[in-house]
């Protein structure tokens, strides 16, 4: 059985949002049966940055994204999210 990753780029409200404690945050809002497989982060304009997160489940999972998405939109510092990459993977 394989896996799915995908890469969020998630948004801070501003910023002066703390990227440790923003990462914590997400982690919490992961089901069991996923896991953080890597975090990256992205200029995006005056000093503004983004949060890369890529996340990793197995492909047998259904409907979690959606609720992913939400929990994550819902962390306190963060304005939106976006889906930068879904890729299935063999590990």
């Amino acid at each position: 059985m394989g896996s799915v990753l995908i890469v969020y780029k998630v948004f801070p409200s501003d910023i002066t949002v703390d990227f440790k404690s923003l990462k914590n945050k997400i982690e919490v809002c992961l089901p069991e049966f996923s896991s953080i497989h890597g975090y990256g982060e992205e200029d995006i304009a005056f000093g503004l940055k983004a949060l890369l997160v890529q996340v990793k489940f197995p492909e047998d999972k259904t409907g979690v994204l959606e609720k992913l998405e939400k929990s994550i939109e819902g962390i306190e510092g963060v304005s939106q999210i976006q889906t930068v990459l879904v890729r299935r993977t063999s590990r």
